[in-house]
């Protein structure tokens, strides 16, 4: 078992407490936050409190530390936990540049102690769906995904609002969207566009379209929407053999695979003010259609994984090339959105 503590009690360092908490594979050692508030609440709890960042630092028991705090303030923690012959789990995003994310990693090296990023939406199951049918071939290579998840509530009224901070919903929701794309497509991106929309707040994004372009021809569509009261659809799969939808995340992913190309005969549909073979529907001669069973997934692997691999026995499952293409995307996502045009990538 380890020993782990907590920097930062608010939503994400509360919810990493409560799981260490109850783990399999390591202890909750305590936690530590700026605000009294934070830390009163903790208490309350039963949690231990820590009388500062340092104090965790200087604690000989404690084997790794979770920064759960303002995306800002990730690298002046991450190198000082590192330095401190800590292990290190840092909440997404990592920082707010790959320069960032490039002097936290050299610090990792220098110290050789682990450290890695919490992109724990790797284990969402309708992601491990569409990336469970990629990987089989199921439905042939794929060559298109899109990826949505909609809201209507504009962004959290917190530091998530301010640029100075991390905010906006790219580094929100985006970070996750994007490094599940990337698990699913391994090859070069060269070309991506990136919009960004301010409905509700003028500083920072509220939602974003980002369109990748990868080498062998393939697409992906990665949209976050938090201003819009119809949702569409959680994932949509284009392959050579037919194509895949999940509409929420709770639901199965329903498959359409073709079976027969050819139909000597199509009879044409009535459509809206006319006639047509093109739209016509297919049947079950040239279509089966059947859903996928909801993948099995344990999202404390995270932390299993984790534990091993302080010790040698694994490797990390989040890597920091990984965790360094996710964002460079990023990076030339705003780019792209700041000069209003496609911009061309080696990602």
């Amino acid at each position: 078992m380890k020993d782990i503590a907590v920097i930062g009690y608010g939503g994400q360092g509360a919810w990493h407490c409560d799981r260490i908490f109850t783990s399999d594979v390591c202890n909750l050692k305590g936690t530590y936050d700026i605000r009294d508030i934070r830390n009163k609440a903790a208490a309350e709890k039963g949690i231990n409190v820590y009388a500062s960042n340092e104090a965790i630092f200087a604690d000989p028991t404690v084997d790794a530390v979770v920064i759960a705090t303002p995306n800002d303030s990730h690298e002046e923690l991450v190198i000082a936990a590192l330095k401190a012959g800590k292990n290190v789990i840092c909440e997404k995003p990592v920082e707010m540049s790959v320069a960032s994310l490039d002097r936290m990693i050299a610090a990792a090296n220098e110290s050789g102690k682990l450290f890695t990023v919490h992109q724990n939406r790797r284990w969402d199951v309708d992601f491990l769906a569409v990336k469970q049918l990629a990987e089989s071939g199921e439905i042939g290579k794929v060559f298109s995904i899109e990826s949505r998840v909609h809201g209507s509530r504009g962004i959290p009224s917190d530091w998530r609002c301010e640029k100075a901070y991390g905010g906006g919903m790219i580094f929100d929701w985006g970070v996750h969207l994007i490094d599940q794309m990337l698990q699913i497509y391994k090859q070069k991106i060269i070309r991506l566009n990136c919009i960004c929309s301010h409905i509700t707040n003028k500083e920072v994004d509220d939602g974003f379209k980002l369109d990748l372009f990868f080498e062998d021809g393939a697409t992906a569509r990665v949209e976050l929407g938090t201003y819009n009261f119809i949702a569409m659809p959680r994932f949509y799969v284009q392959a050579e053999n037919g194509s895949a939808i999940i509409s929420d995340w709770k639901h199965k992913c329903h498959v359409a695979k073709l079976t027969k190309w050819v139909e000597k005969d199509v009879t044409p549909v009535q459509n809206a003010a006319g006639i047509t073979k093109t739209m016509a529907p297919r049947d079950s001669l040239t279509l089966d259609e059947y859903d996928l069973e909801i993948p099995n997934s344990d999202a404390h692997d995270f932390y299993r994984n984790f534990c091993l691999a302080m010790d040698g026995k694994a490797q990390q499952i989040v890597t920091h090339a990984e965790v360094r293409r996710v964002m460079q995307v990023i990076e030339a996502a705003f780019l792209s959105d700041e000069k209003k045009q496609m911009i061309e990538v080696n990602i």
